[in-house]
């Protein structure tokens, strides 16, 4: 089985849609997605991934399964300073590198972080969510990997988002989300696949080919949205939001 993680292309964040850079990029992964038989789609209930999905889904004449839990993951801690809530990626470095439970990949969630939030109940919901959905094709969780009578080729789709996407690539191949959260990032519109890998009969495990592609885009010459990324040199604003720094990156390796 091949897993196509797809984020939703650029986001107009305030109007929950895609900015019209965002609809080019959506219709230039459409062209590349039709050329991948699937056997299914699923998509988070959000308007950027559903609006990204629809490209696609209108040139290869298919549905997709909403599922609720494919949604933005939602867990948030509380900050202790302000008592305001807050998400759980996008820390700096100095604020959680020192915290060695947020390696371990079944306890993460405990440490002291997240407390006072739902983190742990969200991570529990994205777990629960990813095996039964792969649980509808044949593939049971049994420890940290799954059991399958016919593992086959199949491809299916799921247009989601960064955090919810790393979330779900994160249980597959048994790695803490934390690190991964702070060190990658997923470009809108990119393509992230996973693959099984079958060494002994029926025990099937996870694996990541590609993570994040832009192909689609970088052959089109279509630039590459920085949109979930802090400015690469400091310019004095503190945002992942590209469109409210003073200057706009020239990347010439992105585009």
């Amino acid at each position: 089985m091949r897993i196509l993680i797809v984020r939703h292309a650029e986001p107009d964040y305030v109007h929950d849609s895609l900015t019209e850079k965002g609809r080019r990029e959506a219709d230039l992964l459409s062209r590349r997605l039709e050329k991948i038989p699937a056997k299914a789609y699923y998509v988070s209930p959000l308007g950027r991934a559903q609006e990204t999905a629809s490209y696609t889904l209108r040139r290869v004449g298919a549905e997709a399964v909403t599922l609720p839990w494919l949604a933005e993951f939602r867990g948030h801690s509380i900050n202790p300073e302000t008592g305001k809530r807050r998400i759980p990626w996008d820390r700096r470095t100095t604020a959680w590198y020192d915290h060695p439970l947020v390696m371990n990949r079944d306890r993460w969630a405990e440490d002291e972080l997240f407390i006072g939030g739902n983190v742990q109940d969200i991570w529990e919901e994205t777990r629960q969510g990813v095996d039964a959905l792969l649980l509808s094709h044949g593939y049971r969780r049994d420890g940290g990997v799954y059991r399958c009578d016919y593992n086959t080729d199949d491809t299916i789709v799921l247009f989601c988002h960064f955090a919810i996407g790393m979330a779900v690539l994160s249980h597959l191949t048994g790695l803490p989300p934390m690190p991964m959260w702070e060190a990658f990032l997923f470009a809108p519109s990119s393509v992230t696949t996973v693959i099984t890998q079958e060494r002994v009969k029926g025990e099937i495990e996870f694996r990541c080919l590609c993570a994040g592609d832009v192909s689609h885009l970088l052959e089109a010459g279509e630039p590459v949205s920085l949109a979930g990324l802090f400015p690469e040199c400091y310019n004095g604003v503190e945002s992942t939001d590209p469109a409210s720094w003073p200057t706009q990156p020239d990347i010439p390796a992105l585009r």
